[in-house]
Formats: C-alpha cells, sequence, structure tokens
C-alpha cells in the first residue's frame, strides 16, 4: 500500500489565504481558553491579580495565540489531496517575539505551507508528515509568534489495520488514585502562588532543577469539548472564510469524516452540519464510534491543545517576567479519555545571548508528558528568557 502525495507539492512555499477572526479578543475568550486548557494562573482570569501584576491587567498566556487563527495552526500543514487519508498532529514549534496579547487585540494569521516527508511508522505503514508555517500579527503590526505545525497524514486503512492504539476500556480510578492527582494539581498551583508576582530570576535557576509536576484529567469527552469549544473558530459566525480554500474532500478525507467543517457557505443554511463536534473530520474527538474509524481507541484530546499544556506548564514556572523565547514540542502517543496526563520539567542548559547591545538570559527546560501508565505523549524543549540581578 502506498501514499500518493502527488500533489502537495504544487503549494509548497506558496502563501494561503490569510486567517482572522471577525471580533477582536475579549477577555472572557482568554479566561475560556485558560479554564479549557487547566491552567489555574490568576494572572489571565482574575482582575484583581492582575491588577497587582507587572502588566496592571489581564493579559492572555503565550499559549492563547494558537486561538486566533481560523485552524489552530493546522490549515499550512494540510495543503494538497492525499487519498483516503486522515490527520492527526504531530508537533508545533513555536518563536514568541515579545508582545502579548489582551483584550481588544485583532490578530491577522499569515500562512504558508513549508514541506513534507513520507516515512514509515508502526501507526499507519506510510505516513506523511507535513509542516506548515503561521506567523500571527496584530493590529500595531507588531509580529506575536510565529507557529510551525506538523501534521501526520496517513490512510485509514491501514490504521485500523495495523491497530497501534487499540486499547482496553477506560482505566478505572479510585478515591485514592483522585486524592493523588488532586494534591499533584495542588503543588503545580502552589508554586504559581508561591512565586506570585516576583521575577524568577536566571541566577537562581541551576541546572538540574525540577519543575513542580503536574496533573491534567483524567481526561473525558467533556474535558475534550471544554477544549474545543475554547477555539474562537468553533462559534457559529465567528469567520468570513473557512480555514482554507480547500475542502476535506478535496484534501482527500474519507466520505465518512469529510463533511462541511469550517464551510461558511453551508453554516448560513446549518451550522451544526459545519461543527467539528458534531459532523467532519474533527469528531474523532468526540464520538468514540469515529474515533475507532480513524484508527483511535476512544475519544482523544486535540494537538494544538498538548502544545498548550507545555506552554503554559513552563509559562507558569517562569512567572509572569519570564517569556518563552521557542518552544519545539514532538508528539507522540495522544491523550484518550480516562488517561491522566503527567507534565515533567528539568532545567537542562542556561546560557547568555548576546545580540548587539542587548543580552538576553536563556535557561532551557526540557518537558515530558506521560499518562499514568508512563506511555510518552509529547517530548519538548522551551527556551525561557529571565530577568538578571
Amino acid at each position: 500500500m502506498t501514499l500518493d502525495t502527488s500533489d502537495l507539492d504544487q503549494y509548497m512555499g506558496v502563501p494561503m489565504m490569510p486567517g482572522e477572526l471577525k471580533e477582536a479578543v475579549a477577555i472572557n475568550d482568554i479566561r475560556r481558553w485558560v479554564q479549557a486548557m487547566h491552567y489555574p494562573n490568576p494572572l489571565h482570569y482574575d482582575e484583581e491579580w492582575a491588577e497587582a501584576s507587572r502588566w496592571g491587567r489581564l493579559v492572555a498566556p503565550q499559549s492563547f495565540a494558537v486561538t486566533c487563527d481560523t485552524s489552530h495552526g493546522c490549515a499550512p500543514a494540510q495543503v494538497g489531496r492525499i487519498p483516503d487519508s486522515h490527520l492527526i498532529f504531530g508537533g508545533d514549534e513555536w518563536w514568541f517575539f515579545g508582545p502579548l496579547i489582551e483584550a481588544g487585540d485583532r490578530l491577522v494569521c499569515h500562512r504558508m505551507p513549508y514541506d513534507y516527508k513520507v516515512t514509515e511508522t508502526r501507526f499507519a505503514g506510510p505516513t506523511c508528515f507535513q509542516r506548515g508555517d503561521t506567523l500571527y500579527i496584530n493590529q500595531k503590526g507588531e509580529r506575536i509568534a510565529q507557529q510551525r505545525s506538523t501534521s501526520i497524514r496517513y490512510q485509514v486503512r491501514r490504521a485500523k489495520e495495523q491497530k497501534l492504539f487499540e486499547q482496553p476500556g477506560e482505566p478505572e480510578w479510585s478515591s485514592e488514585q483522585l486524592l493523588e492527582l488532586e494534591q499533584a494539581k495542588a503543588g503545580f498551583i502552589e508554586q504559581i502562588r508561591s512565586l506570585g508576582h516576583a521575577p524568577r530570576r536566571w541566577s537562581t535557576v541551576d541546572i538540574g532543577q525540577e519543575l513542580a509536576t503536574n496533573v491534567l484529567g483524567p481526561h473525558s469527552l467533556a474535558s475534550f469539548a471544554t477544549e474545543w469549544r475554547a477555539y474562537p473558530m468553533t462559534t457559529w459566525g465567528a469567520t468570513r472564510k473557512g480555514p482554507s480554500t480547500q475542502t476535506a474532500e478535496d484534501l482527500g478525507y474519507t466520505k465518512e469524516m469529510a463533511g462541511f467543517e469550517g464551510d461558511r457557505s453551508m453554516e448560513r443554511v446549518n451550522p451544526e452540519l459545519t461543527d467539528g463536534a458534531y459532523y467532519g473530520p474533527s469528531r474523532g474527538h468526540l464520538q468514540p464510534q469515529w474515533a475507532r474509524h480513524v484508527g483511535m481507541a476512544r475519544g482523544y484530546g486535540y494537538g494544538a491543545s498538548m502544545g498548550a499544556w507545555v506552554l503554559d506548564y513552563v509559562a507558569a514556572w517562569a512567572g509572569e517576567w519570564g517569556l518563552i523565547t521557542h518552544s519545539k514540542a514532538q508528539y507522540r502517543n495522544p491523550a484518550f479519555t480516562g488517561d491522566a496526563t503527567y507534565i515533567r520539567g528539568t532545567v537542562t542548559d542556561r546560557r547568555e545571548e548576546r545580540r548587539g547591545r542587548r543580552s538576553r538570559f536563556i535557561v532551557v527546560v526540557s518537558v515530558d508528558m506521560a499518562n499514568q501508565d508512563g506511555a510518552a505523549l509529547a517530548r519538548a524543549e522551551v527556551d525561557v528568557e529571565l530577568p538578571t540581578d
């Protein structure tokens, strides 16, 4: 069985239609986002805490940028037709340039397909790893971030035959185990609260230092639905144009999964048909029968959200005076319903970067994400700039 990627070459390096939401960012968009990402940092939802911060107001976390696109960064990583295929996220690389997003901002997202390669995988045999870039620019012309997303495009029939993600039903959690999860979450929150508005200084950080462990979950269809609804693009009428000029059928999705997701013409007639929670390529996340149809064991989380978990985790440790400058994450396994996600980080490097007359003091944090059985979900390297003495 081969994977026909002959249609992809014509799109590489060719700019796409930009993505833009109709409405400016609202404070409750930011609050809804951190709630959906399970990120209890009061800087992003509690106005009294935020007023006492260095910003003097509520601002968005750096992970929020991905919500300002009409395709959470996926569109430039899924151009061209691959017959009888489906897609899952394979990773995200981010560069951040300094400005944060806050209420009232309007962003335009400039997108361009980057490259692709075909590799043999245990998951689905011949598999296409395709990358695309999204540049986020605000109404002032400031560059907020650049995202390079990796999609994994594969033939559905082969993935179902391989049965890599075939698993038994959801695990059962005892009261004692659930209490342990809550205790770990409390430790993560304490790390945020104890630092407060003070800076975490570069000179106080040592190689080998461990960050507080965070735990998300146990995940459920309800928690994944909450994530999906935190992306404004999923709201009826939120965008003037779809994610791209290509339909899911044009991209080669199987007939059962193609549908009208993101189709603005259909949205005016029957918006439920355009909603990925109900129909179309995204419904496998929230509907177990369609998850199994595309080679997954059961409902599973969103790759773009997994990238946000990494960014939020390091940002929480860095504090409000820190700035993530670069992050590169590779996703290894999905987060399934019933599972918990453990996020752990260790400082692996610290360096001074000179740029002309200015120096930046960088700490590198290696992040590992795994479920309760130790299965790797993601690995990432995150560069964060910290203030000096």
